[in-house]
């Protein structure tokens, strides 16, 4: 599977963006899809993910109860809603895909920018 992300941009502090994970190539619905984020000089870390269904999120602590994730499997999208953002959420962000046999994210975007100023 292909993905694609998109929606990054410069906003400032307790803005929001909505970043968006587009799909192609085999069946979306049957991957579970997380984003991750890399700041400069960080290590990549783990921001969200959904289940095939959408039944299922998991967020990181340090952005429970302001980003959602969210799919829409007929539009092979995945959306990751970011409020109240702060400057350290400043960071490259990634979509990836794992099929439900693999504990490990096999495919990967190219990475969306976001910075958030102060």
């Amino acid at each position: 599977v292909q993905l694609q992300a998109s929606g990054g941009g410069l906003v400032q502090a307790g803005g929001s963006l909505r970043l968006s994970c587009a799909a192609s190539g085999r069946t979306f619905s049957n991957y579970r899809i997380g984003w991750f984020r890399q700041a400069p000089g960080k290590e990549r870390e783990f921001v969200a993910s959904l289940s095939v269904s959408g039944g299922t999120t998991s967020y990181a602590d340090s952005v429970k109860g302001r980003f959602t994730i969210s799919r829409d499997n007929a539009k092979n999208t995945v959306y990751l809603q970011m409020n109240s953002l702060k400057t350290e959420d400043t960071a490259v962000y990634y979509c990836a895909a794992r099929s439900l046999s693999n504990a490990k994210y096999e495919y990967w975007g190219q990475g969306t920018l976001v910075t958030v100023s102060s």
